[in-house]
């Protein structure tokens, strides 16, 4: 399902972005409280979304609807963190032989396919066609399996003496 998702990635948000604002020397536009609310907004929401990933029969037009729209959303705060982090690093003076800003940058593109194939999820009649098959998987193990994984190396790399 997506909460323990959200959950299990929690702290890979907080590396990465506690990485990108020390290589860029200040906050992006949205500053720490936009980075804040929309790690928040994604964990609320990612508690919600639950429903269209594991029943694709039984729900109403309606029901189907709402987890649909409610996934969509996700969007809006998954993207504020995205261009922060590039904004971020992208703006700082990081050398490119700096190992840490490979990491975080291979995190940014896992995270960001991980969130297009999940908007492509969120499409009612492409989850239902979509559901338990190879795409699922993929997107699943984009952020949670790879993601958890890199920003464990990325937190060895960073804060290891």
């Amino acid at each position: 399902g997506h909460p323990e998702v959200y959950v299990l990635i929690l702290p890979g948000f907080g590396m990465v972005s506690h990485v990108c604002s020390n290589l860029g020397c200040s906050y992006d536009t949205f500053g720490f409280y936009g980075l804040l609310f929309a790690m928040f907004s994604i964990v609320c929401l990612g508690s919600v979304v639950w429903g269209h990933h594991m029943f694709t029969v039984g729900l109403d037009v309606k029901t189907a609807v709402f987890f649909s729209s409610v996934t969509m959303i996700i969007g809006v705060p998954t993207g504020i963190k995205v261009f922060s982090w590039l904004y971020m690093i992208l703006n700082s003076r990081v050398s490119l032989r700096e190992p840490v800003f490979w990491w975080v940058l291979s995190f940014i593109v896992l995270f960001t396919m991980g969130g297009v194939t999940g908007i492509i999820l969120s499409a009612c009649v492409l989850d239902n066609i979509l559901h338990d098959t190879w795409f699922v998987v993929a997107h699943f193990h984009y952020v949670m399996s790879l993601g958890s994984y890199i920003s464990i190396i990325i937190f060895f790399v960073w804060w290891w003496p």
